[in-house]
């Protein structure tokens, strides 16, 4: 499967995980909330386009919430930035975690799968065994009582 055709599925997962079915909780991109406790500051690299928007979405990292409908723990939407981003995303407690980024290009609210991008956690690679939704295993990672940096680089078709 080529990288073009793996890469849409994933940005399609992203959006399906996405939906307005979730229930977890939509939150400002506040820094000051990655001082301290459990949370992970995210810095996103490779946004291709200064347009539309970035939404970053927290799971813990299990088998059953991981990119699951619904079972988002925060969701943080912010206007894109061509190049390198930072997001804060608390966390509710320590724990092992994943987080989903979507670049919605044009801010249409839903996926074209020719422009928009994505990327999760430790950058897992996609291919057709995992039809673009990599085992929770490659995208946990463990928070601490204290802030922890990921770096989650975009993937583009």
């Amino acid at each position: 499967m080529s990288k073009f055709v793996s890469g849409l599925i994933a940005v399609a997962l992203l959006a399906a995980g996405s939906t307005a079915h979730a229930m977890g909780r939509v939150i400002p991109n506040d820094l000051a909330n990655c001082r301290s406790g459990p949370s992970t500051l995210v810095q996103i690299n490779g946004i291709k386009a200064s347009s539309g928007k970035i939404r970053v979405q927290s799971y813990r990292g299990t088998s059953t919430d991981w990119l699951e409908k619904g079972r988002w723990l925060a969701r943080i939407e912010v206007p894109a930035r061509a190049g390198s981003m930072t997001v804060c995303v608390p966390l509710p407690e320590a724990g092992v975690y994943g987080i989903a980024v979507r670049h919605d290009v044009n801010g249409n609210g839903k996926t074209d799968i020719s422009k928009d991008g994505g990327g999760m956690s430790n950058n897992p690679s996609i291919n057709i065994f995992n039809l673009g939704k990599p085992s929770y295993k490659k995208t946990a990672f463990s928070v601490g009582d204290a802030p922890r940096t990921i770096s989650i680089t975009m993937k583009y078709m």
